[in-house]
């Protein structure tokens, strides 16, 4: 055979290799939605993306920690203030059935845990922390199962070949109250306590009945609850919307391995490496959030709020209760009776 001929062969096998090639398309970065309220968001981590809303998204938050270490394509849909109707009305749009993982934890604002947590901040002369628990309790065992599976239904209908992970909540208190402005006894964090154990309970049972992993942060984050040293949960803070959420830390060394490894398949430990790749993106995040604005201006901010000892009715509650307003130990002395009174009630 000639040189032409072979040459010319060679050629021909090269440029049908090439077209070969070409038509195989590049393989996409894994497409990873993060659904969800402050919990998932960031709130509490004081650092946040400029998107345009009032839902505190942040890069040292575990969506975009997980992210950034696995290399996956983040669309960072969780809002602060969200509840199951805002995930399915401003959320759920995200997903596709190119979507291949999945992270929300959602519920707490259902049952109104930031409301549970202001009355229960008061005193307790000043309040009814026992019926506001009961309230939310009673939500989150006869009400949330149902609509926890209605959401979860569309997640799978909306991203039928991602993995997705369920998320929970940790507990709050480790039975001291170190800030000088709440008043928290310590069987009310007691039972606040058994109510976020109460809502990964029934959150875990909903997301295992429709095949979803669940992450359940307790455990990690025991020796870090609010006035634990070191604090993975912001006590009271400043600003006030910082107040008992994960900070920098609970994202970094709780939530985040603790999500990642039934999300990803293995544990995400955060380095220098992986905490600058993730602030890098913040401005692609906050880009991509903002052709959300408009459906996430319908979310309504839920926050903690500072006991006032100034109203009207907290006035009227301390002449029954023989409380002078402007002694502390006065205040405090009213308030151990009657959360010992309370906690006898409740038993």
């Amino acid at each position: 055979m000639s040189t032409v001929r072979v040459m010319g062969l060679i050629a021909a096998g090269a440029a049908a290799t090439s077209l070969a090639l070409s038509a195989v398309p590049a393989q996409a970065a894994s497409s990873y939605v993060a659904l969800g309220d402050s919990y998932s968001s960031g709130t509490g981590t004081r650092d946040y993306i400029n998107d345009g809303t009032q839902c505190l998204r942040s890069t040292k938050a575990y969506p975009s920690l997980i992210a950034a270490a696995k290399g996956y394509s983040l669309n960072f849909r969780a809002c602060s203030g969200a509840t199951i109707p805002d995930v399915t009305n401003t959320q759920l749009s995200a997903l596709s059935a190119s979507t291949t993982h999945v992270s929300i934890s959602i519920g707490g604002n259902d049952a109104g845990f930031a409301d549970v947590l202001t009355e229960c901040a008061m005193p307790g002369w000043a309040s009814n922390c026992n019926g506001a628990i009961n309230t939310a309790q009673s939500y989150i065992t006869n009400t949330l199962p149902g609509r926890l599976s209605t959401l979860y239904t569309s997640i799978r209908s909306k991203a039928p070949n991602a993995r997705v992970v369920v998320v929970g909540y940790p507990r709050i208190f480790m039975g001291e109250d170190c800030n000088a402005f709440t008043w928290f006894s310590p069987s009310e964090q007691s039972r606040l306590n058994q109510t976020a154990d109460l809502i990964n309970s029934k959150t875990s049972a909903a997301a295992a009945a429709k095949g979803f992993s669940f992450a359940n942060p307790t455990s990690r984050f025991v020796g870090h609850a609010v006035c634990d040293s070191p604090e993975w949960l912001n006590g009271l803070s400043n600003p006030i919307v910082e107040s008992y959420h994960p900070n920098v830390a609970g994202h970094r060394d709780g939530y985040t391995p603790t999500v990642s490894t039934p999300l990803t398949g293995s544990t995400v430990k955060v380095n220098g490496k992986v905490a600058r790749a993730a602030d890098a993106s913040a401005e692609r995040l906050a880009a991509r959030q903002r052709t959300y604005a408009g459906q996430d201006a319908s979310i309504t901010p839920k926050q903690f709020r500072v006991p006032d000892l100034t109203t009207a009715a907290v006035k009227a509650a301390a002449a029954r209760a023989g409380v002078n307003l402007n002694s502390r130990a006065s205040i405090d002395a009213a308030d151990r009776v009657w959360s010992q009174r309370q906690a006898v009630s409740n038993n």
